[in-house]
C-alpha cells in the first residue's frame, strides 16, 4: 500500500478506533461528571444542530475571524517595516518585547473598562494575542531572504511596491504562514477566554453557564464543539497554505 493512501487511512482509522473505545469504556458510566459518550453525542446534536448555532456559534466565529484577520493584516504591515529597516527594528524592539510579554488575559479588565462588554473588547483581545507570532515570523522571514536576490532586484531597478509584491512577501511567506497558523490556535483560545470572563453569548459563555447549572452533558458538548472547530479551522488553513505556497512545497520536494 502506497504512503499516499496509507497516511489518510491511518489518520481516519485511528481516531475512529479511539472514539469507539471511549464509547465502549463509558457506556456503563454512572459518574455525574463523566456521562456516557453517547449521551454527549445526543446532547451535541440537540444543542448545536442547530438550536444554538445562530445564537452562540456565529458570534464566536465572528469575533475569532475579525480579531484574527485584523492581527494578521497589522502584523504583516508592521513586520515588513521592521524587517526591512534595521534602524526601525532597533528602535521598536524595546516596545515590542515589553508588549509581547504582557499576558493577553491581563488586558481583559482594561478592555472591559475602555471598550465595554461587547464584541469590540473580545476582538481586541484576540487581535492582541494573534499579533505577535505573525509579526515576529514576518520579521524573521524578511531578514532571511537571500541578500543576492535583493541585490539582483536592486540592480534591475525593481523597487518600491513591485519589489515588495514580487520578492519580499513571496520570500517571507513561508515564515508568515507559520506565524499565522500558530496565531489561529491562539485565536480560538482567546475567543473562549474572553467569552468566559465577560459575555452574554458565544461557545465559551455556553460552556461556563452549563457548568454553573450542572448541565454536564451540555458542557461536554460545548467542549467537543470547540475541538471540532479547532480541527476544521486548521484543516481549512492548511488547504489555503498548500494552495498559496504550492511553489515553495514543490521547491522543497525537489531539494530533498
Amino acid at each position: 500500500m502506497s504512503r499516499r493512501i496509507l497516511g489518510p487511512l491511518v489518520e481516519i482509522t485511528f481516531p475512529l478506533v479511539v472514539l469507539l473505545g471511549l464509547v465502549v469504556w463509558s457506556s456503563g458510566s454512572e459518574s455525574f461528571y463523566f456521562p456516557p459518550v453517547t449521551d454527549i453525542f445526543v446532547t451535541f446534536r440537540e444543542t448545536w444542530l442547530f438550536e444554538r448555532f445562530g445564537s452562540d456559534v456565529v458570534p464566536s466565529l465572528y469575533r475569532l475571524g475579525a480579531g484574527y484577520a485584523l492581527a494578521c493584516l497589522l502584523a504583516v504591515g508592521v513586520g515588513v517595516i521592521l524587517g526591512s529597516s534595521k534602524v526601525a527594528a532597533r528602535a521598536a524592539e524595546p516596545i515590542v518585547e515589553f508588549l509581547r510579554a504582557v499576558p493577553p488575559p491581563a488586558l481583559i479588565p482594561f478592555g472591559i473598562l475602555v471598550l465595554g462588554l461587547g464584541d469590540q473588547m473580545k476582538i481586541f483581545i484576540i487581535a492582541m494575542v494573534c499579533f505577535w507570532p505573525v509579526l515576529l515570523n514576518t520579521i524573521d522571514g524578511i531578514r532571511g531572504i537571500d541578500p543576492t536576490l535583493l541585490d539582483t532586484a536592486r540592480a534591475y531597478g525593481i523597487r518600491g511596491f513591485e519589489r515588495l509584491r514580487s520578492l519580499v512577501l513571496p520570500g517571507a511567506s513561508p515564515q508568515i504562514f507559520a506565524g499565522m497558523r500558530t496565531s489561529l490556535s491562539l485565536a480560538l483560545i482567546m475567543m473562549v477566554v474572553s467569552e468566559l470572563v465577560a459575555s452574554t453569548n458565544g461557545i465559551g459563555y455556553f460552556v461556563l453557564q452549563s457548568q454553573r447549572n450542572f448541565a454536564i452533558p451540555e458542557m461536554w458538548s460545548g467542549i467537543v464543539l470547540l475541538g471540532l472547530l479547532g480541527y476544521l479551522l486548521n484543516a481549512v488553513f492548511l488547504l489555503v497554505e498548500h494552495r498559496v505556497l504550492a511553489w515553495h512545497l514543490r521547491a522543497s520536494a525537489v531539494t530533498r
